[in-house]
């Protein structure tokens, strides 16, 4: 169950030659694979490429029709290592994740893909989660392209451009027999456009056809004396043989005036970026006429160098638009300039920000900056003046509040780390590490649980280094979907051979839900095409785990702190694993919600539970909100002249999952919680016991009313 379905969108893959698509490019990337008759797909979903599984695994029925093969592979190694099918076959294959995580974790794969060559076009589509909007550490995939010889393509951010980068990485990969990198940024994954179809194309060998005729060559096996060849072939024929294609195909574009004395070099994903400011600036217009020469990388690496000259020719200043660090290309540009023994001058980082995104603004200074110096002439005459003040910007962080990342209203995560937070009230804090996943929230407050993540699976083998016999037992948390996607192998695996004394938490919310409610081996769900219900106990039982706990509802606040004060305090010396098993809401609520829905329009009764908290009770002491920190717990002023601090409150967003009742029973803390079930469709009965409670409740109140204690002037 993924967190959107694209089964109406993916009928417009059909549309053949002539039609036109309109869409998000997530999608148009789909349908370019399938145009460019693509063999075989895989991947691994993470922002911002987690649509485009989810739209793979909704076309599986018609990549089936053309004999295309998908696979929702175990990790990004598994999905870089499926290319291998390329390398002997010609056979196009395509691939995806988040990266550079993504290629972090599949750089042992796609090094050795590399290094053996392909005969099929082999195109690995990364999305390049850098910025604002990133949910990760901030690095850039082209490094690794540069260290492995990836041809890397980075095309301007609308549909044709994309379409067409799909096309032109299959033949680059072929016509140089390197597997070639296609980097999406967020925006171009959800950017909206159309474009001019064509008809979807079987490949000409599929998987199938080539199982039945096995290859082989051994000048591909990466070993040595073969390994030292595969470097040689890269750079004497692989290198010139892609040049030669970017050239030939004009693969790069340039815009605006043939002759003038400054330029811009950018990389094709800046490009509606740059020309916006530009616009600006008046040097543009809305359809990309510039008045500023523009020299467009739709190939970021290699830069081919005689394309580069021609572009300077005549220029005395270059500014060059990279985002992010180290400034790869800007070093190789300078580098041309240098050897060449030219005298235009370089500008980038020295006018741009070394490291972080290169928003409207910032680029907006940027070129303003670079314009002052290189042709003032060109610039309106309220920003030419060198030192011309920019407009002051409003410091907007004492009104507006900060908002972190956290749980979900009526998350099953919660309950765990407020266990956690009743545990470590007993027993002193606890060494402590998180993993990637939604429990990383629980770094932050109220529960300011894990300090550290060190990679998907890994939050386990993070903590190995505390697992030398101290007072306490160390503490590392871990997802399911990190489980299955490293942390078997990495994590527990790694426990059970090294005897560790150490707890571990695995978090089972039914699905990868970090990244939209994908499926995994351990989800409940049934899928036709996948393997699921494998329980994780029985994994950890396989690689040798004995002490393990489930717990099926991590609601049960109590239980939860009852087993992890068991796990930390029994004198069974190896390593402890509790499972935690509670489905994530967001799924939850996405499935029932329809079906509540449905069941009120036609009439049938329905219950729909919801929590309050009574102001009459609550002492005012917001503990429940410290161990609890749900979205849909917040405080309320009353109008009683003689209580000042105001009480909890829970508003309307709540989805009754009962957490804060838990917390509040566990913690011993004052009982103002009540569920109220709210009742659509009642019976006859129901409707006129309802009516007999309120009259009784409204004589009981006006009764209360009359003999109450008045301390105003009319009493």
């Amino acid at each position: 169950m993924a967190e959107r379905s694209f089964k109406a969108e993916v009928e417009h893959l059909r549309k053949g030659e002539s039609d036109v698509f309109t869409g998000e490019g997530i999608l148009a990337i789909t349908k370019a694979l399938l145009e460019n008759g693509v063999g075989y797909v895989g991947g691994y979903q993470g922002a911002p490429i987690s649509h485009l599984m989810d739209v793979l695994a909704d076309a599986e029925e018609l990549m089936a029709e053309l004999g295309v093969r998908f696979e929702a592979n175990a990790s990004e190694a598994a999905a870089a290592a499926m290319l291998a099918a390329s390398v002997h076959y010609p056979i196009r294959g395509a691939v995806t994740f988040k990266g550079p995580v993504g290629v972090n974790v599949a750089s042992d794969a796609l090094a050795n893909l590399s290094s053996s060559g392909v005969t099929g076009g082999a195109l690995v589509i990364v999305g390049e989660d850098y910025g604002e909007g990133s949910s990760i550490m901030q690095e850039r995939s082209h490094g690794f392209a540069m260290k492995s010889q990836f041809w890397m393509l980075d095309p301007r951010p609308n549909l044709p451009s994309i379409t067409k980068a799909v096309k032109d990485g299959f033949e680059l990969s072929e016509a140089s027999n390197t597997p070639v990198m296609l980097t999406v940024r967020i925006r171009s994954c959800h950017v909206t456009g159309s474009f001019a179809t064509r008809d979807n194309q079987r490949p000409p060998l599929t998987v199938a056809e080539a199982v039945a005729n096995p290859r082989s060559d051994f000048n591909r096996v990466v070993l040595p004396p073969m390994s030292y060849l595969h470097e040689q072939d890269k750079v004497k024929n692989r290198w010139p043989a892609a040049e030669k294609f970017i050239t030939e195909n004009g693969l790069n574009e340039v815009f605006g005036p043939d002759e003038a004395s400054l330029g811009i070099v950018l990389q094709g994903g800046m490009y509606n970026t740059v020309i916006r400011a530009l616009q600006r600036l008046g040097l543009a217009d809305l359809y990309g006429e510039t008045e500023v020469p523009l020299y467009v990388l739709n190939v970021t690496y290699p830069i081919v160098r005689d394309e580069f000259d021609a572009f300077c020719e005549g220029k005395s200043h270059v500014l060059v638009v990279e985002e992010g660090q180290p400034d790869h290309i800007e070093q190789q540009l300078a580098s041309y300039l240098y050897r060449a023994g030219r005298s235009v001058k370089l500008h980038g980082k020295d006018v741009l920000p070394m490291a972080g995104e290169y928003t409207g603004q910032i680029m907006l200074d940027g070129l303003t900056t670079f314009l002052k110096e290189a042709a003032p002439a060109l610039l309106p005459g309220n920003v030419r003046a060198p030192n011309a003040e920019a407009p002051e910007i409003p410091d907007l962080s004492q009104t507006v509040p900060i908002r972190p990342p956290g749980f979900c209203t009526g998350c099953p995560e919660r309950p765990i780390f407020a266990g956690m937070k009743l545990v470590e009230q007993e027993l002193g804090k606890h060494q402590i590490t998180g993993d990637i996943g939604c429990h990383l929230f629980a770094c932050l407050p109220p529960f300011e649980i894990g300090g550290s993540t060190m990679g998907y699976g890994l939050g386990p083998a993070s903590n190995a280094a505390f697992d030398g016999g101290g007072e306490r037992r160390a503490i590392s948390i871990l997802g399911d979907g990190g489980f299955w996607h490293n942390g078997l192998s990495s994590s527990i695996g790694n426990m059970v051979f090294n005897k560790s004394d150490s707890v571990a938490v695995i978090v089972d919310n039914y699905y990868s839900a970090a990244t939209g409610g994908q499926d995994v081996l351990s989800s409940r769900a049934q899928n036709d095409s996948k393997s699921t219900n494998n329980p994780i106990r029985a994994a950890l039982e396989g690689v040798g785990v004995k002490w393990i706990r489930q717990i099926d509802n991590t609601y049960d606040v109590g239980r939860v702190r009852d087993t992890l004060k068991e796990a930390l305090t029994t004198e069974y010396a190896g390593p402890k694993v509790i499972v935690m098993s509670s489905e994530c809401m967001l799924n939850r609520q996405r499935r029932e919600k329809p079906q509540r829905a449905a069941a009120i329009r036609e009439g049938r009764r329905v219950d729909v539970p919801r929590f309050g908290v009574d102001a009459d009770v609550c002492t005012g002491d917001h503990a429940c909100i410290r161990l609890s920190g749900c979205p849909s717990l917040s405080l309320k002023k009353l109008d009683d002249p003689l209580r000042d601090d105001p009480v909890a409150h829970i508003d309307q967003t709540c989805v009754g999952c009962g957490n804060c009742g838990e917390v509040a029973d566990a913690a011993v803390l004052c009982p103002s919680f009540y569920r109220a079930d709210i009742v659509h469709n009642p019976g006859r009965f129901e409707m006129w016991r309802a009516g007999i409670r309120m009259k009784f409740i409204h004589w009981l109140q006006a009764r209360r009313d009359r003999i109450r204690l008045r301390m105003d002037s009319a009493a």
